[in-house]
């Protein structure tokens, strides 16, 4: 079994019309065992941006730590938040630091940048950065999840469709993923407001 996969997840962006959606599974897991059904993988880093983080939980919750702490002295250095695009190449650098150590982490970026355009990208554990226009994925289910999104992605969906269009997405794929499941997390940001909502899936 591939380090990557020793607790389970699955993580999608999408991108909507001046909006976006971000959502993950809910399993943590040692291999095929259960440990939490309620395993936060979804990150703020301001209102505008997230951070999920598939792959070894213990990495993803170190990695996320550092991320905090650098952003936080850019915000005290510049008196702003971060744009996406550069959350991401920070992100980028810090995973390639330790390449010959790495985190053993897939990051999937989702923000609002410049006039509420959204952007998402994800990387590998070294910080190859892979950028999209539609959606983008990680984690154990990423392969069910990249068929589930390409037959039901659409451009410029409106918030309320997003949010409808990524969880099917989602629940779809992680049935076909015995490593992650167990209900879902949905954060749908627009440039006003960020709806947060967590879905019941199937329980086994």
């Amino acid at each position: 079994m591939s380090i990557f996969e020793y607790n389970g997840s699955a993580i999608v962006a999408m991108v909507g019309k001046n909006c976006f959606a971000i959502a993950s599974d809910r399993r943590l897991g040692v291999q095929l065992q259960t440990v939490a059904t309620d395993f936060q993988r979804i990150f703020k880093v301001h209102d505008k941006l997230f951070i999920a983080l598939s792959g070894l939980a213990t990495d993803a919750q170190t990695l996320y730590q550092r991320l905090v702490f650098r952003h936080k002295l850019y915000q005290l250095r510049e008196e702003r938040d971060m744009k996406p695009e550069t959350f991401a190449s920070l992100v980028s650098a810090l995973l390639y630091e330790k390449r010959f150590g790495p985190y053993f982490c897939q990051p999937v970026i989702a923000g609002l940048g410049d006039e509420d355009k959204p952007f998402i990208c994800t990387m590998d554990c070294i910080g190859a950065k892979e950028l999209a226009k539609d959606f983008v994925v990680a984690g154990s289910a990423s392969e069910s999840l990249y068929g589930a999104c390409e037959a039901m992605f659409k451009p410029d969906m409106e918030p309320e469709e997003l949010f409808e269009t990524i969880s099917q997405a989602l629940l779809s794929s992680v049935d076909r993923d015995c490593l992650s499941g167990w209900g879902g997390h949905v954060y749908v940001v627009t440039p006003t407001e960020v709806k947060e909502r967590i879905l019941k899936g199937r329980m086994d």
